[in-house]
């Protein structure tokens, strides 16, 4: 009898699915790259449950007919290759025909496309690898392919994902490299709602899309690379050692615009920098490098990340003489002028400069005015120069009814031998935060069960008050609907009975004009008694009682206009309650994330009653001082 038996094309297929389909991140990497070889200019990227409960990948490309939707569901059945030669010579992303039969065979999967100006689509359905279904469907520009219950048939695999703020941190990665290697394509990712990564072509200035990828700080420490040898050319961008990271996320190498990670070339781009960066930090690099594609194998590993090069230092070299020339130049330290002016070895002048921009910047929070630096000291670099020790930048502790932006105005003068506040020293900035501050965040972790820790540009350490952050968010909100006088506050269902004083309810009542104008419907219902119908959204939970006190010792005298300057104390307590409700728990990673969004959209000059929102800004340096 045989001991060898001929596999059945299910488990082939789940079986391939091992090697193709990794996790979530990996169907959003292999749908978005078909997108791309479709021709595509928008791709959008939607999920649920990390990527596990539902991925979403729409698309305006080419599309598909009927024939090739359904063909493209059997394993190695592509439109990319046709000859063994043509494996030597790839050009798209995708060529083995293996990624939707594989995903297809572990998860609910569905297809719905249509060829340009079809009159008809076609939609296709799997589930877990069974029979495809293949039905009628609306015409539509492009293909949407949707992944349900990812290895819901497969539990030993399913077992081993991890937690869906990880998955979805993954999943989130895989837009954005994907996204840095075709600016000229709008990127958008979404996450029940909220959103994750949202980049509009941006072909003209690819520095765009960098600081949509790394945050609007990097933006502008970049600096273009550039070199062209026989066979290979290397481009892209470098940030200024000025702009670091504590890990190499940063970090971005593309062949052919595929990306890859390729130790050889990592330590390439490490070893160009190791005169650069202080001890611990990692440089910000992206590089395209593009090659003859017969001098590079790009199937050599399942899941394409890695390549093999056909003469792999000669690539190495470019690379290395493509950063190395940016680096000595040194742009960022201003013009050549300057920089004879200061005659020291190369290396350990950029490291100096480096170092002391780092200083200045840091200091320029927290005092407001720049510090004379080793450089600018009587004798030059390295001579002795006053001593100033670095000191955090904290906020205004207490905003008070008065606060603005980060936090209060400072309501008198700095104590002797306290620390200025940052506040304090620039008060200016408690008008509104620096463009783009929230976004260029990285959450790290919850404190004390209340305040968010978060690594800043350059490693520096900030801690913010989640309840402070809300309101302005809340604040921001309110204020925009109730000044939209052609859009009604849309209000929530909220039927509840509440015994109040007899003052609160006489001004509650005199006043329902302003609360309905707010989005607060009440009603009498008899004695002390009031019925609240509806609240607007985010109130939703709230202590009714706690609400309707508060609003009744806020809203405006009966003959004052019913507008933004008056109901503006009515919409802070508002703000106030919906922060707190929405504070009472730890917000999960993604609600931060839209949260940090919606600090970058907020309007900071009103006042708020809670206004601070940074609690602590340290830099990296004054950190490795104390530890020291």
């Amino acid at each position: 009898m045989s001991r060898i038996a001929r596999l059945s094309d299910v488990l082939i297929n789940k079986i391939a699915a091992g090697e193709v389909v990794e996790r979530p991140a990996s169907v959003v990497k292999e749908l978005c790259e078909n997108s791309l070889d479709a021709g595509s200019r928008t791709v959008r990227v939607e999920l649920e449950g990390g990527g596990v409960g539902r991925i979403t990948i729409s698309d305006d490309g080419h599309g598909m007919s009927r024939a090739d939707a359904t063909l493209c569901l059997e394993r190695h059945a592509t439109s990319k290759l046709r000859e063994l030669d043509d494996l030597f010579h790839i050009d798209s992303m995708g060529f083995r025909g293996e990624a939707i039969p594989a995903i297809a065979s572990v998860s609910r999967f569905t297809l719905h496309t249509a060829e340009p100006d079809a009159h008809e689509g076609t939609k296709v359905s799997v589930e877990g690898g069974g029979p495809p279904v293949v039905e009628d469907a609306p015409p539509r520009v492009g293909t949407v392919i949707t992944v349900e219950d990812l290895f819901f048939n497969v539990p030993a695999r399913r077992k081993f994902m991890r937690q869906g703020a990880t998955e979805l941190k993954h999943c989130e990665e895989a837009v954005v490299r994907l996204a840095l290697a075709y600016p000229e394509v709008g990127f958008f990712a979404s996450h029940e709602g909220n959103e994750l990564f949202s980049s509009p072509a941006s072909g003209h200035d690819p520095r765009e899309r960098i600081a949509a990828a790394l945050g609007p700080a990097s933006f502008p420490h970049l600096f273009p690379v550039e070199e062209r040898r026989l066979g290979v050319v290397v481009t892209g961008y470098l940030a200024s050692p000025e702009y670091t990271l504590p890990n190499a996320r940063g970090l971005y190498t593309f062949v052919n615009r595929r990306y890859i990670r390729d130790r050889g070339l990592i330590s390439t781009v490490q070893r160009a920098f190791q005169d650069f960066l202080p001890a611990g930090r990692q440089p910000v690099v992206v590089l395209h490098i593009d090659v003859e594609p017969r001098a590079v194998d790009v199937n050599v590993h399942p899941q394409k990340m890695e390549v093999r090069f056909a003469d792999a230092r000669g690539v190495q070299d470019a690379v290395s003489a493509a950063l190395s020339r940016v680096l000595r130049a040194s742009p960022w330290l201003g013009t050549p002028e300057q920089q004879a002016a200061n005659p020291q070895p190369r290396d350990a002048a950029h490291y100096a400069h480096a170092v002391e921009r780092f200083l200045t910047r840091a200091q320029e929070a927290t005092w407001g005015a720049p510090l004379p630096t080793a450089m600018d000291a009587p004798g030059g670099p390295g001579a002795s120069m006053p001593a100033r020790p670095l000191t955090p930048s904290y906020f205004t502790p207490n905003g008070g009814a008065q606060g603005s932006a980060f936090s209060g105005p400072f309501q008198g003068p700095a104590m002797p031998g306290r620390t200025p506040a940052f506040g304090e020293a620039q008060p200016q900035l408690n008008e509104a935060p620096p463009p783009g501050y929230f976004a260029a965040l990285r959450p790290m972790g919850l404190l004390g069960s209340r305040f968010h820790v978060c690594e800043g540009p350059g490693g520096t350490l900030v801690v913010l008050d989640p309840h402070a952050a809300l309101e302005r968010a809340r604040l921001t909100a309110y204020l925009r609907r109730l000044d939209d006088d052609t859009k009604a506050p849309p209000p929530s269902l909220f039927g509840t009975t509440v015994d109040l004083s007899l003052a609160a309810v006489k001004a509650l009542v005199d006043g329902r004009e302003a609360l309905l104008k707010l989005g607060v419907d009440v009603e009498p219902f008899g004695g002390t008694a009031l019925a609240l119908k509806s609240v607007p959204a985010g109130l939703e939970g709230v202590d009714p009682r706690a609400l309707l006190e508060a609003l009744s010792r806020a809203l405006p005298p009966r003959s004052a206009p019913l507008d933004v300057t008056s109901l503006a104390e009515a919409v802070r307590v508002m703000a106030c309650h919906a922060a707190r409700r929405a504070s009472s728990s730890p917000l999960t990673d993604a609600q931060l994330r839209a949260l940090l969004g919606e600090l970058d959209r907020a309007d900071f000059t009103p006042p708020c009653t809670h206004g601070t929102v940074v609690v602590l800004e340290m830099p990296l340096l004054e950190l490795e001082r104390r530890a020291r």
